[in-house]
């Protein structure tokens, strides 16, 4: 896929290769992606087609077996971990399926975690919770725990957390798969509301039809590559 100099997300020829045994798991193959600044990307395809592990890749959590993966002008597959660790903490954002909140903390603590790892003061550490909390319509619920609240809340939740760093991406695994379609709808409503009024740059997964017509773009993954169309 031809890749523009506005690009913040540049992917090329990556390669990711999993071992199992002696087994050689090809994910990825030859696989080019550009994202431009400010997209709302949705990437669909079937179970195991690497949907995540493209992700992964996106986010640093993960190093290509071949090939380059540049963010914002960085080559964070050359980062040691220790410097690919810090950049992930400026630069990435994430959402799961599953909420991910501890659930001995209540909502501002939990949204507060990733500040943890800054040099920020308690007291900047809680006026930028509260500030996310209120980006995501919860700071009415800001001391309550993870079990009072609602699936719904809970996704909230773990979306103010995702942004209380302000990161460049935003990187959202299945964050409807767990909701219920009214509830879905409201964290799919935030998530355009994050990319349109705040430029945020998002890459969802997801397998819902539904949830990826939210998107300006939906790619499709299967057998290691992209395409515009689904599979046949």
């Amino acid at each position: 896929m031809t890749m523009q100099t506005n690009e913040i997300v540049k992917i090329h020829n990556v390669d990711k290769i999993f071992k199992r045994g002696s087994e050689e798991i090809h994910v990825l193959g030859g696989l080019d992606l550009g994202i431009p600044e400010g997209e709302f990307l949705a990437l669909m395809g079937p179970s195991g087609s690497g949907k995540s592990t493209l992700l992964n890749l996106i986010g640093g959590l993960d190093r290509p077996s071949q090939g380059t993966v540049q963010i914002g002008g960085e080559r964070i597959d050359k980062l040691s971990n220790r410097k690919l660790a810090a950049w992930r903490a400026r630069h990435i954002g994430l959402v799961f399926q599953f909420y991910n909140l501890m659930p001995v903390l209540n909502a501002q603590k939990n949204v507060e975690l990733p500040l943890l790892l800054t040099h920020l003061s308690r007291s900047e550490r809680k006026k930028r919770a509260a500030i996310a909390l209120d980006i995501v319509g919860l700071s009415h619920r800001n001391h309550h725990y993870p079990r009072t609240l609602s699936g719904g809340e809970q996704q909230r939740v773990g979306i103010a957390r995702a942004i209380v760093t302000d990161p460049t991406i935003l990187l959202c695994d299945e964050p409807t798969g767990d909701l219920d379609r009214k509830s879905g709808d409201e964290i799919l409503d935030l998530l355009q509301a994050l990319n349109r009024d705040q430029g945020k740059t998002i890459v969802m997964v997801t397998h819902d039809i539904h949830a990826a017509a939210r998107a300006s773009r939906t790619l499709y993954l299967n057998k290691g590559q992209l395409s515009t169309e689904p599979e046949a």
